[in-house]
């Protein structure tokens, strides 16, 4: 069955309540991978970071309802952002005051900076928000795509196999992996402009 997520907007507005498990369980598929890739970054280990993005969700929950006074502030991005940086610059915190480490003093005084233009935590967020629209990209497009020509697409441009060893493997020929390759890349770039746009259209319209 294809995929139909919610609306950026829907989505929000539904995560008020907390006992909404299908839109709870849409955030975390499709925020999670996210948080916890840029929290590993800040040199967490596993379980600690597994723990910093539960704390990040738990304050999203409370939170939520207060959003859309602060959309002015940057955005649903910017806002999940903040709430990252203040939970991790508390976990950093405690490891100073438990056993205080220069890595660890130095990663809390970025953390406590202004962010500015040139924010490496800024920075490393935003190449993880492409990373999680790629992904949700992917995972909407693939179940819409015939098989074959998904398997194409993957072993060429993920895998970065030759086209004529995709095709004797697939039994297709050159040209038609390069076509398979395209059409798929076409779709996943409009999948990827549609994501983005509902994400700058407004977030609680």
């Amino acid at each position: 069955m294809t995929e139909t997520p919610l609306t950026r907007a829907t989505l929000l507005l539904r995560l008020r309540d907390a006992a909404d498990s299908e839109a709870w369980g849409e955030f975390f598929r499709d925020y999670g991978p996210m948080l916890y890739r840029f929290i590993r970054s800040r040199g967490l280990q596993d379980a600690d970071a597994a723990d910093v993005v539960q704390d990040v969700l738990r304050s999203v929950g409370a939170a939520i309802g207060r959003f859309d006074y602060e959309r002015d502030k940057g955005g649903f991005r910017a806002w999940l952002f903040t709430i990252t940086r203040n939970k991790l610059a508390t976990y950093y915190e405690k490891r100073i005051r438990a056993n205080p480490t220069a890595g660890d003093t130095a990663e809390l005084d970025m953390l406590n900076q202004e962010p500015g233009g040139k924010d490496e935590l800024a920075e490393s967020w935003e190449r993880e928000h492409q990373r999680r629209v790629a992904a949700k990209a992917m995972r909407l497009v693939e179940p819409k795509t015939e098989p074959k020509t998904w398997k194409a697409f993957t072993m060429t441009a993920v895998n970065g196999m030759p086209a004529e060893e995709v095709a004797a493997q697939l039994g297709m020929s050159k040209g038609a992996v390069y076509v398979a390759k395209s059409r798929v890349t076409a779709k996943l770039r409009d999948e990827v402009n549609r994501i983005v746009a509902d994400e700058d259209a407004g977030e609680l319209n």
